[in-house]
């Protein structure tokens, strides 16, 4: 026999594989921790020697040039000029933050949170950057959509207090809502022509992204699911259950404005789901109505007084303006 033709075992492989894959993940996040520390110690060290110079913004200017000049002689690309004011702003702008430097967030993610002027909303991304494992991507298109504007908008002060030093945290319900969602990725124009039945289709094909709108601990149960009673039947346009609340959450979309007879399907829904599918050690049941357009009058008259469960929110399929975010949160915090 030629050992050619000797199987090999393939779990085997695979196990020798999968080694050699986290030795090099383990290498890289070796290299990176060691990297982002060093230009912090950099930019220390050019603040420090800039602080010599008698016409600081002259010197400080010429240090820049003729280290960028030396530097890139023996080590290469990477440090221009432009790479080392970079470097600079970093140490300037993390010396005094109250947290110290990520040691999970690569130099690439620390470009993107420097462009965040407000230190409470930097904070809340390197927070939940750190903790949800988000790739650079995926932080850039967070920073993109307004997350920490919109999770703001969902919540009372005490609350928003609590995004820059805790992230965002899932107690109650409530928690866990945004208004408005974004949902960009689905590639449906504002101003096109789509059914519900479509923009049902376009989340299940963008899966991953929808689960990352929909924020932490969500996994998915299916898509139109049905449930019986009195020879009825009825479907859920989409189920998830998240496991850090507990609970079993029921999505209804809507691609026009919210009636009053949304709101009572989804109560419908929701009680189904608390008497017959939820267990006894499970939270109650949260419903979540999308929708195009809402009046928030409508929603408070409509829905009980002491409601925690039926929530009714706004999505949208491009990019909002963080200015109008921001300017709707500053009015809420006044």
């Amino acid at each position: 026999m030629k050992l050619s033709d000797i199987p090999i075992d393939h779990a085997f492989l695979e196990e020798i594989k999968q080694l050699l894959r986290q030795a090099r993940q383990g290498v890289l996040h070796q290299v990176n921790t060691i990297m982002v520390k060093t230009y912090f110690e950099i930019g220390r060290r050019i603040v420090e020697q800039e602080q010599n110079g008698h016409d600081q913004a002259v010197y400080g200017l010429y240090l820049l040039e003729t280290l960028s000049v030396n530097l890139s002689k023996e080590f290469g690309k990477g440090f221009s000029k432009r790479n080392l004011e970079l470097i600079r702003k970093f140490y300037l702008t993390y010396r005094i933050a109250k947290s110290p430097i990520s040691q999970s967030l690569s130099w690439t993610h620390y470009l993107h949170l420097m462009r965040i002027e407000d230190e409470a909303e930097r904070s809340f991304y390197e927070l939940e950057t750190a903790g949800n494992n988000w790739s650079v991507r995926e932080l850039s298109r967070q920073i993109d959509s307004a997350l920490y504007q919109r999770l703001a908008l969902s919540t009372d002060k005490e609350k928003l207090k609590l995004l820059s030093k805790k992230g965002q945290i899932l107690v109650r319900a409530s928690d866990a809502i945004k208004d408005p969602y974004i949902l960009e990725f689905v590639g449906l124009p504002v101003h096109s022509t789509y059914s519900e039945t479509d923009l049902e289709q376009a989340l299940i094909d963008k899966l991953e992204h929808f689960l990352l709108e929909l924020g932490k601990g969500f996994t998915f149960v299916g898509r139109q699911v049905r449930f019986t009673f009195d020879e009825e039947n009825f479907r859920v346009d989409l189920v998830f259950y998240n496991r850090l609340l507990r609970c079993f959450v029921l999505i209804d979309l809507k691609i026009g404005k919210l009636k009053h007879q949304d709101l009572g399907q989804m109560q419908m829904y929701v009680n189904y789901y608390d008497r017959f599918v939820k267990t006894e050690d499970e939270n109650q049941t949260i419903g979540i109505i999308l929708c195009k357009d809402k009046k928030d009058t409508l929603v408070e008259i409509t829905l009980p007084k002491d409601n925690s469960q039926i929530f009714a929110s706004r999505y949208q399929t491009v990019l909002p303006s963080k200015e109008e975010l921001k300017q709707l949160l500053d009015k809420r915090t006044e």
